[in-house]
C-alpha cells in the first residue's frame, strides 16, 4: 500500500486511474474477442480459414502503430498532443462495440463486422500507443525515480484484465447472448473516455523555431518583440535537458520563421512593416488616381509614414486608415501564423520520419529486427483452426476455454520469471535456439490430441488442453522477453518511443502474415468447420516450419544476451 501511496503522490489519482483502466481493457479485450469468434463460427457459419483471414484484416490497425506516434509527437490538436489523440481512440473503441450490440444486421454481416472490428482495433492501438508515451513522459520528468514502478502497474494492470477477460468472457458466453456481451464491453472505452476529462495536460508549443529545436530558447532568452505563438516556452524536455525534437533541423528550411538574435528579428518586422505600408500607399494612391475624388493635399496627408520611436512605434494617422492597417496587419500575422506552424508540423514529420529511416539502416538494428519478423512470418498461424476443432469436435465449451486461458496467463508470467531469474544472461541465439525447438515439439504435441492418442493413453481433452496451453505461453515468453529488452537496448536517445512502436508493429505485422499464410494452408487442406480430415498434416506442416527461423539465427548479435546488445 505504502508503494501504491508513493505513485499517487508523485503522479495524482486521475493519471493513475487513466493508465491503469487503459490497460486493464487491454487486458480484458479477450471478452469481448472470445464472443467475436463464437460470432463468425456460429452466426456467420464462415469456415475457419474465413474467419482467420477476416480476423486477419481487423488486427491490421496493430502494424501501423508508428503512425500513431509520430501524429501524436509532432502535430498537436489544440496545443495538446496526448490527450484528444487518446479521446479520438476512447471514442473508435467505443463506437463499433455499440453498433454491433446494438444493429443487428451489421454483426451478422461479415463485411460490415470486418469494418467496425478494423475501427476498433484502430482505437485500441492508438490509446495503446499515447498511453506508452504519456507513461514515459511522466518518467522523464523529475518522479523518475518511480519510473519502474509505473511501468509495473501497468503490466499488472494488463496481467489482471487479461484474467479477468478470459476467465469472465467464458461464464458470459455460456449465459448471455453475443450481442449483450458486446455492449457490456462497451463500458470500459465509456469510463476510458471519461476518465480522459479528469486529467489535465499542458498545452505544448504548436509552432517552434529551429533554434528552439535545436538549442532549447526559452522565454528568456528570445528577443521582447517576437510573437507568443513562438514565445510559448516547452516545459518538457527529455533526459539531460534536451530538446523533446532531438532530431536537427536545417534552419534552410525556415529562413523567414527563424531569428537568430534580437537584432534580426527587429530588422525582419521593419522590413514586413514597411512592406505593408508601400503595400497601402501604393493601394490608396491607385483609387486616387482612377476616381478623383481625394484631393493631392489629403492624399499626402493620408499617407502612411513610420517613425521610428521605442524601435517600432507609428504615427498617428486618420482612424479609416489606422483601422485599415491594424486589419492588414493582424490577417498578416494571422497568416503568416499557420503558414509557419503547417510548416514545422510537416518539418517535424518529414525529421521524424527520415531519423527512423536512418535508424532503421543500421546492421545492428536491422538484423535482429529481420530475424524476429521472418520468425513470425515462417511459422503458419492456425490457431482459428484448433478451435474450431476443440469447440466443434472435442465440444469444449467456452467456460472451460476461458479457463484454459487463465492457465496460459499463469504460464506466461511463469516463463517471465524464470528468464528474469536464470536466463537474461545467457546468449539470445541460445535461447531462441532452444525456444524453437521446444515450441516444435509442443505442436507436434497437438497430432496426439487430434488423432485421439492422448485418450487411449488414459489422458482427457481438457487435461491435455490446458497442460500444453501452459507450456507453450511459458516457451513462448522465452522468445518476447528477449524481444522486448533487445529491442529497448536498440533504440538511440530521442525517438526511443517511435522507433519501439515500430519494432512491435514489425512484430504485430509478421503475426498478421502468419495468419494469412494459416488461412490460405487450411484452405488448401480443405479444412472446414465439419472437415478436419487433413488437420494433423497442418500441423506437421506448422511444427517443421517452426525449425525454420533457426536457420536465420546469424542475424542476432552474437554476444547479445539480455543484459548486452553487443555484437
Amino acid at each position: 500500500m505504502n508503494w501504491i501511496r508513493q505513485l499517487q503522490s508523485s503522479f495524482g489519482i486521475p493519471f493513475l486511474l487513466l493508465i491503469c483502466l487503459i490497460y486493464w481493457t487491454q487486458g480484458f479485450r479477450s471478452f469481448a474477442w472470445t464472443a467475436v469468434s463464437y460470432q463468425l463460427k456460429d452466426e456467420l457459419k464462415l469456415s475457419p480459414s474465413a474467419s482467420q483471414f477476416l480476423v486477419s484484416i481487423a488486427f491490421f490497425p496493430w502494424s501501423i502503430k508508428p503512425l500513431y506516434g509520430i501524429l501524436s509527437d509532432c502535430v498537436p490538436i489544440q496545443g495538446r498532443k496526448r490527450l484528444p489523440y487518446l479521446i479520438i481512440a476512447s471514442i473508435l473503441s467505443l463506437v463499433p462495440w455499440l453498433f454491433l450490440g446494438v444493429i443487428k444486421s451489421l454483426r451478422n454481416s461479415y463485411a460490415f463486422l470486418t469494418i467496425l472490428l478494423t475501427f476498433q482495433n484502430l482505437g485500441s492501438a492508438m490509446a495503446d500507443v499515447v498511453i506508452d508515451a504519456m507513461v514515459a513522459e511522466a518518467a522523464r520528468q523529475e518522479r523518475a525515480a518511480y519510473a519502474g514502478d509505473l511501468q509495473s502497474l501497468s503490466w499488472l494492470a494488463m496481467a489482471i484484465g487479461g484474467i479477468a477477460g478470459s476467465l469472465i468472457g467464458g461464464y458470459a458466453l455460456s449465459n448471455l447472448r453475443i450481442h449483450m456481451i458486446y455492449l457490456l464491453f462497451s463500458i470500459f472505452p465509456t469510463v476510458q473516455l471519461f476518465a480522459c476529462s479528469l486529467v489535465e495536460e499542458k498545452s505544448s508549443s504548436s509552432f517552434r523555431t529551429v533554434e528552439q529545436v535545436n538549442t532549447g530558447v526559452t522565454n528568456e532568452q528570445a528577443p521582447p518583440d517576437m510573437p507568443k505563438s513562438i514565445l510559448e516556452k516547452s516545459d518538457e524536455k527529455g533526459d539531460g535537458g534536451e530538446s523533446e525534437f532531438s532530431p536537427q533541423v536545417s534552419t534552410d528550411c525556415l529562413e523567414e520563421q527563424v531569428m537568430r538574435d534580437d537584432e534580426d528579428w527587429v530588422k525582419i518586422q521593419k522590413k514586413k512593416s514597411g512592406e505593408i505600408v508601400e503595400e497601402i500607399n501604393e493601394r490608396m494612391q491607385d483609387e486616387t488616381s482612377t476616381k478623383g475624388e481625394i484631393s493631392v493635399s489629403e492624399d499626402k496627408h493620408s499617407l502612411l509614414d513610420i517613425h521610428k520611436v521605442d524601435g517600432m512605434r507609428r504615427r498617428k494617422k486618420p482612424d479609416g486608415i489606422e483601422g485599415e492597417k491594424k486589419v492588414s496587419e493582424a490577417e498578416s500575422k494571422r497568416v503568416d501564423h499557420q503558414d509557419r506552424r503547417e510548416k514545422q508540423w510537416l518539418l517535424n514529420v518529414k525529421s521524424t520520419y527520415s531519423t527512423l529511416i536512418q535508424a532503421m539502416r543500421q546492421p545492428i538494428i536491422l538484423r535482429p529486427m529481420l530475424w524476429f519478423f521472418l520468425a513470425q512470418v515462417t511459422i503458419p498461424n492456425i490457431s482459428t483452426v484448433m478451435f474450431y476443432y476443440q469447440t466443434d469436435v472435442l465440444h469444449l465449451d467456452a467456460s472451460f476455454l476461458g479457463a484454459a486461458r487463465v492457465v496460459g496467463w499463469g504460464g506466461l508470467m511463469l516463463g517471465t520469471f524464470i528468464y528474469n531469474h536464470y536466463l537474461k544472461r545467457v546468449p539470445l541465439r541460445n535461447i531462441f535456439l532452444g525456444t524453437h525447438i521446444s515450441l516444435s515439439f509442443l505442436t507436434f504435441l497437438d497430432v496426439i490430441l487430434v488423432s485421439r492418442v492422448n485418450v487411449s493413453l488414459g489422458i482427457s481433452d481438457k487435461a491435455f488442453v490446458i497442460c500444453s496451453s501452459a507450456l507453450a505461453d511459458a516457451v513462448n515468453q522465452f522468445k518476447l522477453m528477449p524481444f522486448l529488452v533487445l529491442s529497448g537496448r536498440l533504440c538511440p536517445p530521442g525517438i526511443e518511443g517511435t522507433l519501439f512502436a515500430l519494432f512491435m508493429s514489425i512484430n504485430n505485422f509478421g503475426g498478421t502474415v502468419s495468419s494469412f499464410f494459416g488461412a490460405v494452408l487450411a484452405s488448401a487442406l480443405h479444412i472446414s468447420s465439419d472437415r478436419f480430415d487433413n488437420l494433423a498434416l497442418g500441423i506437421y506442416v506448422q511444427a517443421v516450419c517452426t525449425l525454420i527461423p533457426v536457420c536465420f539465427l546469424f542475424l542476432i548479435p552474437k554476444k547479445a544476451t539480455g543484459s548486452s546488445s553487443q555484437e
